[in-house]
């Protein structure tokens, strides 16, 4: 896809920006929001699909971190539950309140009182504005909310409430928010090499991984937020002294809900090693996580093995010993590579901080690393102020520029959200649109995954009935997603759509294979893929889901 919306550019002259982002998963879609908004010239490039890394392989939290806390990260802890708070209203559809469980066992590290005065210090320092204040819970009011945990040792828990959210979703519209702007995005876009002069990044060298189009263009910043693939990338602009990040992988296993059926998020330590682990309610299934290993390479080629899968197995078998779960019952996984800043006096994986580090290059460019997803907004504020100094000290200043005002304005699917009733008021505005042309379960789907957009899409069914069909037999998830994808969310592959607007890729017993014709022949029409094109993108997802499973054969 080439890029369409040109700055500044005449037959001798390269595009043109104030500053290109080098990443599009949480990070870089953040600081393109908060740039765009404030005025400044804006590109995006992606070596693949908006957050097809890290940012749609988290655990799909936004949360204040009780394991800062433990650790005496009290200034983290107390920007993120600001931030879970700001989330909360500019992305109401997305970021939805949880309640959590903490189990104390006669084993337990710590009894529950101690956790009760360490939950006062969390709701304090949210000034008291969780979604809802903790309460410690009995055994038996244990044993009456989640008979399936296990009772033997069991003390009482402590209920707090943090927050989920959809990850490539979240990030997904923080960046069309940024794109309404004024931003550009350029996916699947690599950087083949920079471009210098007198000693400073100017340039960027592109290749579209999927057409073969290379372009140039001029940039008077670069960010590079490209989370696990930092130095890499540091590494493609010039020689680095040493590397920043420390990467660890994280593994999830995904569950049926009718296997391990759960009404609170269950916070608990692995029997092995006392890493926190998590098991979540997740609709119609249930996924539990996640590792936390240091790895090496190339952090897009990370995937479960079977040592991550027995590790978890082990864990949630301790902790619900009348399921039995075994490997047969994991429908899916997922892997992703944490971009943590390294620390050499951390002895295990799960203790570097996630705080973040922001350092400008020798030659210009700003490297964004480290951080957590709850608190992006924030980073990108960081990065922007740094952009505008730099922007400064080359003589490009834009001048007054505009306020951000970030945390006031929604994202696009939380634009005219209902003061009462939330996603179920507005699964109903799309059910009475769409009367018998979508299941109840559909039109719930799209208010939860695109929030007020769902309705667009319902009108979309309204105008072409065909597009309200499933995309397979016995999901909710219908074609009328694909055409929305296509036109307004930068879809440019299948497994785009599969993986990550739909998720069919981890919620489908098949893991979305018997779509992938329909799906594959209607991103074909839209997008004018020559057959050979659409067959290796057909082929490409296969390969992917065949290596989530690889697993099974180890």
């Amino acid at each position: 896809m080439e890029l369409t919306l040109a700055k500044q550019k005449n037959a001798n002259t390269a595009l043109e920006y104030d500053l290109v982002i080098i990443g599009a998963g949480i990070t870089g879609a953040g600081t393109a929001r908060d740039a765009a908004r404030r005025g400044l010239s804006v590109l995006v490039v992606d070596q693949g699909d908006v957050a097809a890394g890290t940012s749609s392989c988290s655990s799909k939290l936004v949360h204040g971190g009780l394991r800062y806390l433990e650790q005496g990260e009290l200034a983290l802890v107390f920007e993120s539950v600001a931030e879970r708070r700001i989330l909360l209203n500019i992305a109401p559809h997305l970021v939805l309140p949880l309640p959590f469980l903490l189990p104390v066992f006669d084993d337990s590290p710590r009894g529950m009182l101690t956790i009760n005065i360490g939950m006062w210090l969390y709701d304090g320092l949210s000034l008291f504005r969780s979604p809802k204040l903790h309460k410690s819970l009995s055994r038996r009011k244990v044993r009456s909310t989640e008979p399936q945990l296990r009772a033997e040792g069991l003390k009482g828990a402590q209920l707090y409430y943090d927050c989920s959210t959809d990850d490539a979703r979240l990030t997904l519209e923080t960046l069309l928010d940024a794109q309404q702007a004024g931003a550009e995005i350029s996916t699947y876009s690599r950087v083949e090499g920079f471009q210098f002069e007198a000693g400073r990044i100017t340039g960027l060298e592109l290749r579209d991984q999927l057409n073969g189009h290379c372009q140039t263009v001029s940039a008077k910043v670069v960010v590079n937020a490209t989370g696990p693939w930092s130095d890499m990338t540091r590494s493609l602009a010039g020689t680095i002294s040493h590397e920043r990040m420390r990467p660890t992988k994280g593994v999830h296993i995904v569950l049926n809900a009718d296997k391990l059926r759960l009404e609170h998020a269950v916070c608990c330590m692995h029997p092995d090693d006392g890493r926190v682990f998590f098991s979540i309610p997740w609709g119609e299934q249930t996924y539990i996580g996640t590792t936390d290993t240091d790895t090496q390479g190339d952090p897009g080629s990370v995937f479960a093995d079977a040592g991550d899968v027995a590790y978890l197995l082990r864990a949630v078998n301790a902790y619900f010993p009348g399921n039995e779960v075994s490997t047969d019952d994991v429908i899916s996984t997922w892997a992703g590579v944490r971009p943590l800043v390294g620390d050499e006096s951390a002895d295990d994986e799960s203790s570097v901080s996630r705080e973040h580090v922001l350092a400008v290059e020798p030659h210009g460019m700003v490297t964004i690393a480290g951080g957590k997803l709850t608190t992006f907004r924030r980073m990108a504020a960081e990065v922007v102020d740094t952009v505008v100094d730099q922007l400064k000290t080359v003589g490009a200043s834009r001048g007054r520029l505009r306020a951000a005002e970030t945390a006031v304005n929604p994202l696009p699917g939380a634009v005219g959200w209902p003061e009462q009733g939330g996603i179920q008021a507005v699964s109903e505005q799309i059910m009475d649109l769409a009367a018998g042309l979508i299941s109840a379960q559909t039109a719930m789907l799209l208010a939860q995954t695109y929030g007020m957009r769902g309705i667009n899409i319902a009108e979309a069914v309204v105008a072409d009935p065909a597009s309200g069909q499933a995309l397979s037999e016995g999901r909710h998830e219908i074609l009328a997603q694909v055409d929305w994808g296509v036109n307004h969310e930068l879809v440019r592959t299948v497994s785009d759509i599969m993986i990550r607007r739909t998720q069919l890729f981890y919620r489908a017993a098949d893991q979305g294979l018997s779509a992938l014709k329909l799906v594959s022949e209607r991103l074909a029409i839209l997008l004018e893929l020559k057959p050979e094109a659409s067959e290796k993108q057909v082929e490409f997802y296969r390969a992917q889901v065949q290596r989530s499973q690889a697993w099974r054969a180890e």
